[in-house]
Order: structure tokens, then sequence, then C-alpha cells
């Protein structure tokens, strides 16, 4: 939000402002949306999160069901982290965990995730959320690669193409000029 407000006050429109993050960044990016949103300040132009981290609860199905193939995440480290994040906070807090948060009137959102992750649930859930509250979303679902894969758009043609797809949405969402 500072980051933001600072670019408010130097006079930047905040239709030329995108945000972007991914896991818990990811959800951080969702969280900061809602927050601006109770603040009264203007939302950013889009929004684009790879593989959020959107529910420190950690109730999402795939924590479990996508156990098998997620060669990056676990749940007991998930567990650890949401500790060292949350402190005595509630994990259910929605800006803890966004995908419990009241996202209408956020700015359009892409949510990009892999089929090979135990948070497949932290990018669905939200992005089902989100169009509940007819915030304009795409959530696209990329099979078979593991968590913030895009990370990996020098080896892997899905990530590439992913970045791709996500610098076009952002662009689509700038004015013109």
């Amino acid at each position: 939000m500072a980051a933001h407000r600072a670019l408010l006050a130097d006079g930047t429109p905040s239709s030329e402002v995108a945000f972007v993050g991914e896991s818990a960044g990811g959800g951080l990016v969702v969280a900061t949306l809602v927050a601006l949103k109770e603040a009264g300040l203007p939302q950013p132009s889009s929004a684009v999160v790879f593989s959020p981290w959107a529910d420190l609860t950690l109730s999402g199905d795939s924590l479990t069901g996508k156990a098998d193939v997620d060669p990056a995440l676990t749940a007991k480290g998930l567990q650890i982290r949401a500790r060292d994040c949350l402190g005595e906070t509630d994990p259910a807090t929605p800006l803890a965990s966004p995908v419990f948060a009241d996202l209408t009137g956020l700015a359009p959102l892409l949510i990009q995730v892999g089929s090979h992750e135990i948070l497949l649930d932290d990018a669905v859930r939200p992005a089902a959320r989100a169009a509940e509250h007819d915030v304009a979303v795409e959530l696209q679902v990329w099979p078979q690669v593991p968590h913030v894969f895009q990370g990996f758009a020098a080896l892997l043609d899905d990530a590439d193409a992913a970045l791709t797809s996500a610098a076009a949405f952002t662009r689509a969402h700038w004015p013109a000029g």
C-alpha cells in the first residue's frame, strides 16, 4: 500500500499501475487490493497473481489431493510458514487469507496456477469468489506444471506462454497510448 500511495502522491494515475505477485506474494497482492478498497484508495489497472497462497488456514482440498505431484511445497512447510507470518493472528482474517475477503470492487484479476501444486485451490477458490463479487477475473490452470512454473520461462514453453499471457492481460488494462 505504501508503494501505491507513493506512486499516487507522485502523480502516477492508478490506471498506469499493475500489481503482480507470486506464491505468498500473490496472496499479498489480493490482500493489498482488499486493503486499498477498505482505505478508499483507487485500485490499480489490474493485478496478476501466479500460484497465490491465499488461504493461510490451509483448508483447500488440493493441499492433500495434490501432495503426491507437487515437487516444491508441502502442507507441513506451509503450516510452519503460516505460523511464522501470522503469530497470534487468526489465519481466517481476510487480509491474511483473502480467499475469505469481500472482493467486490477489486481491479481486474488474472490468476495463473499449475495443476501439479498443493495451492491449486488457493487459485481456484479466489477466482470463483471474485466472479461471485462481479470482479473481472480470468483463471488459467496450466496442466502438469509445478508451483510458480513461470520462473522457468527460459526452459519451459508453457512458462513462457504464461508470462506472455500475463503481459498481454496487463497491457490490455493500461490506458491506450
